[in-house]
C-alpha cells in the first residue's frame, strides 16, 4: 500500500471574538487529506486532519517542506511491520528529517495536522474507531466510552454585556455541560470579577466555572488576579502568564492554592518537561492542556505522556486544548481527564458527530471508524470537497 496524494487547503475560521491577547478576525486553519490506495467499501481510504484554533494555517510550510518528504520517501519505508498499514512513527521521522531540535513553533502545527490525518487513515484501514485502536496499542485495552467535556466560550465580543455572557453560559448548561469557561485579562480586574460573579451566580450544584487569561499577565498582575480569584471556587485559573515563563508560573502556584491549568501553547515533549520541572505545578490538583494538533501530533503526545508518568503525573490530569475529535479519541483511548469543547465557535471544525449529546458533562463515544469525522455532516462535507 502507499500514500497516493496529500492535499491541503487553508480555510477561514474568522470571528469577531477576542481573548486577552488576540482577536480572531483573520484566523485560519489548514485542512489536509491523506489519500491512500487502500479501498474500503469501494472507495479509497482518506485520512483527514486540521489544526486547532489560535494558530494559523500552515499550508506553505507543508507544501514546501513536510509533504515533499513524505511523498519522496519509499512507500515501504512508511509502513508498519505487517506491510498492510501506515506506521505513524516512521512517517513522523520522515516529516522531521533534516529539522534541527528546538524552535517548536509553526512546524509543530504543520506536523501535528498531518499526523492527525495519518492516524485517521490508520484507524480506518484497521476498521476501528481511533480510541479503540489507541487503547489496544498503548492503553489498557479498555477505552473510556464516556469522556468529560467542558464548554469553552466567554470571549469578549463587541457590544455584548454581562447579560449576553450569562445567556451564552446558560445555553451551554442547557445542553448538558456542567463546566463552562470564560475569558479574563481583556478587561480591568474589577470588570472581570463582575463577569465571574455573574456566571457563578447562575450555576447550580455540580456546576463550575473555569477562567482563562491566555498568558496575558506579567508576574505581578497574575499574582494580583490569583489573590482575587482565591475568593471563588473555580474549576481552574488558566494560563496566567507567558507559557514559557516557568518561574512566573511557579510564583503564581505558590500563592494560588486552587487548581491551575496551562500547556496549550507548549508544542513539544521537551517544553512540557520543562513545565513539569520548573513550573511549580502540583500533580494532585493542576491540569495540563497540551494539544496534539499543535504539538507535532499524537506520536509526540505519546512521548509527552511517557514523560509525565516518569515524573509522577497521571494522564488523567490532561484535558487538551482545541475542542477537536482527535483529542477526544486520545482522551477515551488513553485515559485523559477529558477534552475541551467549542459548542458554537470555530464551526464546522468544533463539536461532536451528529447525534452525540452531552449528558451531565460527559459524551458517549460514537462507534465510527477513524477519528469519526464522517459522523459530523457539516464538517465531512468540507472534507469531501478537498478529497474529491
Amino acid at each position: 500500500m502507499r500514500i497516493v496524494e496529500i492535499r491541503e487547503e487553508t480555510l477561514p475560521i474568522s470571528s469577531s471574538i477576542r481573548n486577552a491577547f488576540i482577536d480572531f478576525t483573520k484566523m485560519t486553519l489548514s485542512l489536509v487529506a491523506v489519500i491512500t490506495d487502500v479501498e474500503r467499501d469501494g472507495k479509497p481510504v482518506v485520512g483527514y486532519g486540521f489544526n486547532s484554533n489560535g494558530r494559523y494555517g500552515q499550508g506553505s510550510l507543508m507544501r514546501e517542506r513536510i509533504v515533499p518528504r513524505i511523498m519522496e520517501a519509499r512507500p515501504e519505508d512508511l509502513l508498519d511491520e505487517t506491510g498492510d498499514n501506515l506506521d505513524p512513527s516512521l512517517i513522523w521521522d520522515v516529516m522531521m528529517a533534516n529539522e534541527k531540535p528546538g524552535g517548536h513553533g509553526e512546524r509543530s502545527v504543520a506536523v501535528g495536522t498531518l499526523d492527525m490525518a495519518i492516524w485517521d487513515a490508520v484507524a480506518k484501514i484497521e476498521g476501528k474507531p481511533l480510541f479503540r485502536l489507541l487503547a489496544e496499542r498503548y492503553g489498557n485495552n479498555q477505552p473510556d466510552n464516556k469522556v468529560f467535556v467542558y464548554a469553552a466560550g466567554g470571549y469578549y465580543q463587541p457590544g455584548r454585556g454581562i447579560q449576553g455572557l450569562r445567556d451564552e453560559m446558560q445555553s451551554y448548561l442547557d445542553r448538558g455541560y456542567t463546566t463552562v469557561k470564560a475569558k479574563i485579562g481583556g478587561a480591568p480586574l474589577a470588570e472581570d470579577l463582575q463577569r465571574i460573579e455573574a456566571v457563578l451566580d447562575m450555576l447550580g450544584p455540580g456546576q463550575s466555572l473555569a477562567v482563562d487569561a491566555n498568558g496575558r499577565f506579567d508576574r505581578k498582575t497574575a499574582i494580583e488576579y490569583a489573590e482575587a480569584l482565591s475568593a471563588y471556587d473555580l474549576f481552574w485559573y488558566e494560563e496566567p502568564v507567558d507559557p514559557l515563563d516557568y518561574e512566573a508560573q511557579a510564583d503564581v502556584a505558590a500563592v494560588y492554592a486552587k487548581p491551575l491549568a496551562t500547556g496549550e501553547n507548549l508544542f513539544s515533549m521537551q517544553d512540557a518537561r520543562n513545565l513539569i520541572r520548573y513550573g511549580g505545578l502540583r500533580p494532585d490538583k493542576d491540569w495540563l492542556q497540551f494539544d496534539c494538533a499543535l504539538s507535532y501530533g499524537l506520536v509526540e503526545y505519546l512521548r509527552t505522556l511517557s514523560m509525565l508518568e516518569e515524573n509522577g503525573w497521571s494522564a488523567s490530569r490532561c484535558i487538551p486544548h482545541g475542542g477537536h475529535q482527535m483529542s477526544l479519541n486520545i482522551a477515551a483511548g488513553l485515559g485523559l481527564g477529558g477534552n475541551e469543547s467549542y459548542p458554537d465557535l470555530f464551526q464546522p471544525f468544533g463539536g461532536f458527530p451528529d447525534g452525540v449529546a452531552v449528558e451531565n458533562g460527559y459524551i458517549t463515544m460514537p462507534d465510527l471508524p477513524g477519528i469519526g469525522f464522517e459522523g459530523k455532516s457539516d464538517l465531512y462535507k468540507v472534507m469531501q470537497d478537498l478529497s474529491a
